[in-house]
């Protein structure tokens, strides 16, 4: 390799990794943009830990080199960003250089013999020792920092942050039947330190809980979905928190009690709405069918249908006749979220799961998070809510909104219905502590970040759309700064976001497995989550002692 290549760039990831970047004059690591790329990973030996860290950053799909690199070429047709991952054992004959000057792939060597690309222009991770691979990952994706490169995107540590007590809490969770498992998830610093599964999808099953697995995120939709596309219409100037629901919700405008409520009003559960309707009550028999047909197209749950403009005729008017009875008081209202989502297909002219994924979820990077996760994922990744839901569709529900409300609305809907993994709300959240930043592209202000995060009501701790720290109550820890936010969700999930210590928690549960009306409060009783963020604060100033 020539000198100039050499003169390139040295980094030196931490402690642990002597990773060499080469050939990074075009500044295309890290990579950017990863929503609008087809990505193959292509290797000539078998190597999970890489392969697993490139795979938290964007889809990717995995090839095994066969020595053919015509025939390899023609089958990669589909990718036009190929990241080729090579051993020591590697033969680099003229097929192979030509096949990385033709696709110009980005070359990952193990070893630190870097005359074997001489000639090769594109960028080029020299791992000198298989261990640094990890690093290398990383930083072809910006999870790490070096000179010449910023560390852009979540990072992974290579030596994570040691909580037993977490398992501890969790195993008396599970013994306790307050959850069959779950996942709990720990950033600091924009690195994941912490993340671990625990117990099974379901109490008798043998499937146990694997951190990529999907879950139904309850009333964390409110802050990882409806919340979040407001924020952004807020930002880009298309509406106002003094604004009437009622200017995008022209129904409203005739009925008194709702005419006037401002959308400020409605984040922060002061409306007066009703907090909860039962839409699933008024169902009649001819309402429902267990064949799919045009006349039933709404899938409630496995063999399950709701005929078509339900919503519309039925429950959208119900929600707009319920009673505003406690205006200017907090009264935690899903009704409000059903409103926001309302307000903002109404501007958007789009559906909001559809507006969410073009506009938040793929350009972070998000691979699990949105809504209709069927349509997306095998249904054995996806924890099953209940074993029975015996109050309404008396059957397992697996990847369907556990809220009756939420899967009659399609499943898409503003106070429920969405599922995600732990890493993509770690990412999500990441994007708050960086004021708006991730990837390399600002998705909002940070004046958006902090007023929405903050507190912003007299008559309650809450922020717009965030719940936040209650000191009275020592909610949701006695150490939670009064700068943190977060939410809980009914199914058993919960996130909290703390910038004074720059931390994400994450704990994702199945609470309501097997049936609601057996273990409702189990969760809540023995206070898990609490317990586990206590335990997470605990930890991390331990570590800063």
């Amino acid at each position: 390799m020539n000198k100039i290549v050499f003169l390139l760039l040295f980094c030196s990831l931490n402690a642990f990794s002597q990773t060499v970047l080469l050939n990074n004059n075009s500044k295309k690591i890290p990579l950017k943009d990863l929503q609008h790329h087809s990505i193959a990973v292509i290797s000539d030996n078998s190597h999970p830990l890489f392969d697993s860290i490139v795979a938290k950053y964007a889809p990717v799909t995995f090839f095994h080199t066969t020595g053919d690199w015509n025939d390899l070429n023609d089958r990669l047709k589909l990718y036009d960003l190929l990241i080729l991952r090579l051993s020591p054992q590697t033969i680099f004959d003229k097929a192979l250089l030509d096949f990385i000057r033709e696709r110009k792939a980005i070359v990952v060597l193990q070893g630190n013999d870097a005359k074997k690309l001489a000639g090769i222009n594109t960028p080029v991770l020299l791992a000198p020792k298989e261990s640094d691979l990890f690093s290398a990952a990383q930083l072809l994706f910006g999870g790490m920092a070096s000179k010449g490169t910023a560390k852009i995107r979540l990072g992974y540590a290579e030596k994570p942050l040691q909580i037993d007590s977490i398992a501890l809490i969790m195993e008396q969770a599970i013994r306790g039947k307050a959850t069959p498992g779950g996942v709990v998830l720990v950033v600091k610093n924009g690195n994941v330190v912490f993340e671990q599964a625990y117990g099974h999808q379901t109490y008798y099953g043998t499937r146990a809980v694997r951190t990529d697995d999907l879950y139904d995120l309850a009333s964390v939709t409110k802050i990882a979905a409806t919340t979040p596309a407001v924020m952004k219409l807020y930002d880009e100037g298309r509406l106002s928190l003094q604004d009437y629901v009622s200017k995008y919700v022209a129904r409203a405008r005739t009925i008194d009690d709702k005419k006037d409520i401002r959308i400020r009003e409605a984040l922060l559960h002061e409306a007066g709405y009703t907090p909860y309707i039962k839409h699933f009550e008024k169902l009649q028999p001819s309402d429902l069918s267990t064949d799919s047909s045009a006349q039933y197209p709404v899938k409630v749950a496995d063999g399950y249908y709701l005929r078509a403009h339900y919503f519309e005729e039925v429950m959208w008017p119900v929600t707009l006749a319920s009673p505003v009875l406690t205006r200017g008081k907090f009264v935690y209202s899903d009704v409000s979220m059903y409103m926001l989502r309302e307000v903002v297909e109404k501007i958007t002219h789009r559906r909001m799961n559809e507006y969410l994924l073009d506009s938040l979820y793929l350009p972070l990077g998000l691979q699990t998070t949105g809504f209709l996760p069927r349509n997306r994922f095998d249904s054995t990744r996806i924890v099953p809510a209940t074993e029975n839901d015996s109050w309404f569709r008396t059957m397992q529900i697996r990847g369907y909104a556990h809220d009756p409300g939420a899967a009659m609305a399609g499943n898409v809907s503003g106070h429920a219905g969405l599922f995600s993994d732990a890493n993509d709300l770690a990412i999500l959240y990441q994007m708050f502590l960086n004021k708006g930043i991730y990837g390399g592209e600002r998705f909002y202000k940070a004046s958006t970040i902090a007023l929405f995060t903050s507190k912003q009501s007299a008559v309650s701790p809450r922020g717009l759309g965030f719940d936040r720290p209650d000191p009275a109550k020592q909610y949701p820890s006695r150490f939670a700064s009064a700068k943190s936010y977060g939410h809980s969700g009914y199914t058993g999930t919960f996130v909290w976001v703390d910038p004074a210590s720059d931390m994400i928690c994450i704990i994702l549960t199945n609470r309501v497995y097997p049936e609601v009306i057996d273990n409702v409060n189990t969760l809540l009783r023995m206070n898990i989550r609490g317990r586990i963020l206590d335990q997470v604060y605990l930890a991390i100033q331990k570590k800063n002692d």
